[in-house]
């Protein structure tokens, strides 16, 4: 079994899951944008998200002999560790609940702003959790400061979704005066100032609009041909939805990596005196497992009865679907390849530094500007805001990174233990001799 033991090799794994992690919410917002469905992008997704962690799970965890305190992969399924089996599963619940949540948090509060949010709400939590159930390998002087940043990161982050929100009303808006075929004729400004983002898109036909000016992002005209391709219809709807789904993802975020931790240190004793912990392999199978059942459950229910408006889909139509299933398929192996590594770098330097790789809002963000236009032409109080988010959100990731302890491996401690075992068998065997041969006085 594949194992790192140092503190380098597990930021290594740490700084490439950030890398994938980071990716895929890209593709799955540029999919929902082109009009795919996401029941049907997500089904593709989480499907190939659970071939990745077996795939992992049958070379990492297979490679070397198998220990009875450290067996592989497929050693381990026969035994009986199913309170910690139970426990990644519950990892994997709260995760597929975030997915789930986030891919309309996306269309809601843009990219950016819905990755730093649950990132953040998930390092304030999660890593406070791993923190105490890593019986404080991490270096609290340095750690909780990090955490305080990423807190600030959150406060940012809607500040800057409000800003930028204003920013595309005004836009429309300014578009919508300049199109009126009497622009001499002055309006109330009670009325302009009550016409709404929706009531505006209403009063504009896509014919209308400069082919050449929706290509530009950041401009009205980009703003309402987004809307009227995109799969989820966001205009109009209340933002304290698109934040409530925000935070509620992030919350979720929050308790799936402590779980994963309790489902392999096993630091409540849920397993029988001689049972082995499950190691990473085989907690991150039963996690991915976990995950996609929920994920394709819930997923078809959504298909016959969808969330905010999106039309009806069934099963059959998802299989048809061809359009976009390869990007899924990727976003889906990018994700389970990431979490895996996550995981990995996680059991060896401890679960709240590992916590450090949801500075995947810094590679969601420069998707979101390079792909998708996001804050173009957008004001310079929203810029400050976007600049202000980001730099503390750096300094936060770096933080963390820089608490990485580093945990004693199982066979490091048997090791130990056999050592401390032996030298108390001899001690014993010496005082045998020593009595027996009548050689104490008092």
């Amino acid at each position: 079994m594949f194992l790192v033991e140092s503190k380098a090799g597990a930021i290594a794994c740490m700084l490439l899951s950030l890398l994938l992690l980071g990716t895929w919410p890209a593709i799955l917002t540029l999919l929902e944008r082109r009009g795919r469905l996401p029941q049907h992008t997500y089904l593709d997704y989480s499907i190939t998200n659970f071939l990745a962690a077996v795939v992992i799970a049958l070379t990492f965890g297979q490679i070397g002999d198998s220990k009875p305190n450290m067996p592989n992969f497929i050693t381990q399924l026969s035994q009986d560790t199913w309170p910690c089996v139970l426990m990644a599963m519950l990892g994997g619940l709260f995760l597929s609940l975030g997915n789930v949540s986030i891919q309309y948090a996306w269309a809601f509060v843009g990219l950016s702003v819905a990755q730093v949010i649950t990132s953040s709400i998930a390092v304030v939590i999660g890593t406070s959790l791993n923190y105490f159930l890593d019986d404080k390998i991490n270096k609290a002087s340095i750690l909780f400061p990090g955490v305080a940043c990423f807190l600030t990161a959150v406060l940012l982050g809607a500040t800057v979704h409000s800003s930028n929100a204003a920013d595309n009303v005004a836009k429309l808006r300014s578009f919508h005066e300049n199109m009126k075929d009497t622009p001499d004729v002055p309006e109330d400004s009670n009325e302009k100032r009550s016409k709404s983002e929706k009531d505006i898109l209403e009063d504009i036909e896509v014919g209308d609009l400069n082919a050449e000016e929706t290509k530009k992002a950041g401009t009205a005209e980009s703003i309402i041909a987004v809307e009227n391709q995109r799969a989820i219809k966001v205009v109009g709807k209340s933002r304290l939805v698109g934040l409530s789904i925000t935070f509620f993802a992030g919350t979720c975020f929050a308790l799936f990596s402590p779980a994963f931790n309790l489902a392999t240190n096993d630091q409540w004793h849920f397993l029988k005196k001689g049972v082995p912990h499950l190691v990473i392999y085989t907690a991150f199978f039963y996690f991915s497992l976990s995950f996609v059942a929920i994920a394709v459950t819930l997923n078809v229910i959504f298909l016959y009865r969808p969330l905010l408006d999106l039309p009806k889909s069934s099963f059959k139509a998802y299989l048809k679907d061809g359009d976009g299933r390869a990007w899924a398929v990727f976003a889906g192996l990018l994700c389970g390849f990431g979490n895996g590594l996550q995981f990995i770098g996680g059991q060896a330097a401890g679960y709240a530094a590992a916590d450090a790789v949801q500075a995947l809002p810094l590679v969601s963000t420069f998707w979101g500007v390079i792909f998708f236009g996001e804050y173009r032409r957008s004001s310079k109080r929203t810029y400050v805001y976007l600049v202000s988010m980001l730099l503390m959100f750096s300094l936060a990731v770096a933080l963390l990174l820089a608490s990485a302890g580093h945990r004693k491996t199982a066979s490091n401690g048997s090791l130990k233990g056999a050592r401390t075992r032996h030298l108390q068998d001899s001690r014993r065997s010496q005082s045998a001799s020593f009595y027996a041969g009548g050689s104490f006085d008092i």
